[in-house]
């Protein structure tokens, strides 16, 4: 799964609760940084790390996956 930058502004600015607890950090912490400087080039940046944890542990996150497809 890959996640757009469109996707990845949603999801860093929305409430939703992930079942693997490192991505929720993950989130939490890319919200800070995007909080700071909502620059498109940091926005993509966030959406790179995201699209790197995704690609590594995606297939345990199927249910997360789910959610993040709909944003």
């Amino acid at each position: 799964m890959i996640i757009t930058p469109i996707q990845t502004e949603k999801l860093l600015n929305t409430n939703i609760t992930f079942s693997l607890l490192s991505f929720s950090m993950l989130i939490t912490r890319l919200k800070v940084i995007y909080e700071k400087d909502s620059s498109s080039e940091n926005l993509q940046n966030c959406a790179n790390e995201i699209n790197a944890f995704l690609q590594k542990y995606g297939v345990i996150m199927e249910r997360d996956c789910v959610t993040i497809s709909k944003l």
